[in-house]
């Protein structure tokens, strides 16, 4: 799927948030090798350089687009275009970092376990990835996608909620941990702008269903999705949207 980093952006700052609040929860002083997994255009990964500056940083993604963006605006960070799917350290790092990009692998659990496994002793796996699936945000998607013409276009594209209860994650990786450290938090996001919510799904859930149709059915199916999401979430009298959003936190520590 293409990312569009210009779109992804628009919403850096409730994006950023989880990010920060997870990379607070790391408790290492000095890692000498950090990657950031799925580090998209590289906006979270510039706050691990600042805090360990000393150490050597790597950002991973799969996207060439957000790497460019990356690159561009941080010349001084290593950069890999890489599957997350299959992507191990070719060394055992002291932090693998991942915010809101694991949950898009098929089957992730595999993935988690070999992270883990990889990292060197006493290091630490830290993930956040978003439970926020059966939402209208999300959930108006399969019902704009079968209530059209696209219907045999989009309904063989829609995704299960990828992410699991989190009993899931602490069966898969207390057995192997030292230390696993698990919280939930919902954030009452306060979008700005009109269809705001459909502009923050657009750069991510919903971006795979629009790059599958062709005008004009393309802006008749974002058009119906936004109806839908706009009724669920209504723009207030002072311009702001209100759109509670819930993550799953992870930092497991290596023995």
């Amino acid at each position: 799927m293409p990312w569009d980093p210009a779109q992804y952006l628009k919403f850096a700052g409730p994006r950023l948030r989880p990010a920060i609040d997870l990379l607070q929860r790391v408790d290492l002083a000095a890692p000498g090798l950090v990657y950031d997994l799925g580090c998209g255009a590289g906006n979270v990964t510039r706050f691990i350089a600042e805090r360990w500056p000393e150490a050597k940083i790597v950002g991973v993604d799969g996207s060439a687009e957000m790497l460019a963006k990356a690159k561009a605006d941080l010349p001084q960070i290593e950069w890999r275009q890489a599957d997350l799917a299959t992507w191990l350290p070719p060394q055992r790092p002291d932090v693998i970092y991942s915010n809101a990009a694991l949950h898009w692998i098929e089957d992730h659990a595999p993935v988690f376990t070999a992270l883990f496994n990889s990292l060197a002793p006493g290091g630490i796996l830290a993930v956040q990835i978003p439970r926020n699936f059966g939402a209208p945000s999300h959930a108006s998607m399969g019902e704009a996608a079968r209530m059209g013409p696209w219907r045999p276009i989009l309904e063989p594209l829609l995704r299960p909620a990828p992410v699991e209860e989190p009993a899931f994650y602490y069966n898969l990786l207390a057995p192997l941990a030292a230390r696993l450290d698990m919280w939930e938090t919902e954030y009452l996001q306060v979008l700005d702008g009109e269809h705001a919510v459909k502009e923050y799904t657009k750069s991510t859930w919903l971006s795979p269903l629009l790059a599958a149709l062709d005008e004009p059915q393309r802006s008749e199916f974002e058009a119906a999705y936004t109806a839908l999401v706009d009724r669920a979430y209504p723009r207030r009298p002072d311009g702001k949207t209100l759109f509670p959003f819930r993550r799953l936190f992870i930092v497991a520590t290596a023995p």
